[in-house]
């Protein structure tokens, strides 16, 4: 199964182009994701609305993207072909992510004309009389988002997708360009982890490596939002503490001789769609300063790396997480484990 997703900023003709593209790609079927949107504002309460100025900022919204498209392709098969900007790479990463987890393959395209002609497009949008201040707002819309489009292209988006410039092309011509990469493999499938979900409770080891500053070393996994400690699912038959060791060789290129000491073991609760389970932390002890400059994102699992403070960990932990962490920080002080049920010590 296999996702097309065409990205690109607003008003560069992904829509159109993604309609012409379904007669080209044999056993394909447009999804577009506007919809889900669309629904949301029917679901959710106008409070929650409000909140947000764009629906992409709902972790909802996300969700339901990556489920729509899986329940798509098994109910259809083939191909979906997916007309949706997106510009903020942890989005991107989260969807694709969940994406590769369900054995979905993504190639990933952006239409790519010149500022100068996307502007022009935009201004050339009609408005229609009878909603005249409707259509001008979301002409603005699109003005208002040519410069996020012109960081993220400058940032990340255009070494990630196999860029179409459609300055001189008509949807069915960058249609036609477009199925001709895809299938001869011009465009490859997303180099990004695949994370199974969990169908049941898991046990997860994470380790805990410090810098000559005492400062703790966080990742950013690509596969889920928010910063991270260095770790892992423990594996059936694999012991916690190895387990950790195995991920932090795999995911940082650090290679530890002995089985790390325990800190700290928390019960997550279960919150549906997640089962939760029992997360242990262990102590990795200070790094080498050479080898803390030596620290490697070896794979797709893993976009940034950084040392940083309890402080600075507060602000880029999700807040249960950042319990786990200050508890594991005075377990490491005071030389004995804490047992934890949702961050909180029990006993």
């Amino acid at each position: 199964m296999t996702v097309v997703w065409i990205n690109g900023a607003f008003g560069a003709g992904k829509t159109t182009t993604a309609r012409e593209l379904i007669d080209l790609i044999p056993h394909s079927t447009l999804f577009d994701p506007e919809h889900v949107g669309g629904t949301l504002t029917h679901l959710l309460p106008p409070k929650r609305l409000a909140e947000t100025g764009d629906f992409q900022d709902l972790p909802i919204w996300r969700r339901l993207v990556i489920d729509t498209a899986a329940a798509l392709l098994a109910e259809v098969g083939g191909t979906l072909v997916v007309p949706m900007t997106l510009l903020r790479q942890e989005y991107r990463d989260e969807i694709f992510g969940g994406l590769a987890a369900r054995r979905i393959e993504v190639r990933h395209i952006l239409l790519a004309p010149a500022e100068t002609i996307l502007r022009e497009r935009i201004a050339r949008r009609p408005v229609p009389a009878d909603l005249p201040d409707g259509d001008l707002r979301v002409r603005q819309w699109a003005f208002d988002h040519i410069e996020p489009y012109r960081a993220a292209l400058a940032s990340w988006l255009a070494a990630d997708a196999h860029p179409v410039d459609t300055g001189a092309l008509t949807p069915h011509q960058a249609a036609v360009r477009i199925a001709e990469a895809v299938g001869d493999g011009t465009v490859p499938a997303c180099d990004i982890v695949q994370t199974p979900e969990p169908s049941a409770e898991t046990v997860a080891a994470g380790v805990l490596l410090f810098d000559e500053q005492d400062r703790v070393l966080l990742v950013d996994p690509t596969y889920k939002p928010g910063w991270e400690f260095p770790g892992g699912v423990v594996e059936r038959g694999e012991a916690p503490a190895r387990a950790g060791v195995r991920e932090v060789a795999e995911e940082t290129g650090i290679h530890l001789a002995d089985a790390p000491g325990l800190l700290v073991v928390d019960w997550e609760a279960p919150a549906p769609p997640r089962y939760g389970g029992l997360r242990l932390l262990f102590d990795g002890g200070q790094l080498a300063p050479a080898d803390a400059r030596r620290v490697l994102l070896p794979g797709p699992e893993l976009r940034a790396w950084r040392f940083v403070t309890e402080d600075e960990a507060a602000r880029l932990l999700p807040p249960v997480r950042y319990a786990r962490l200050r508890w594991a920080l005075r377990a490491r002080e005071r030389g004995a484990p804490f047992y934890l049920e949702a961050g909180t010590p029990v006993g």
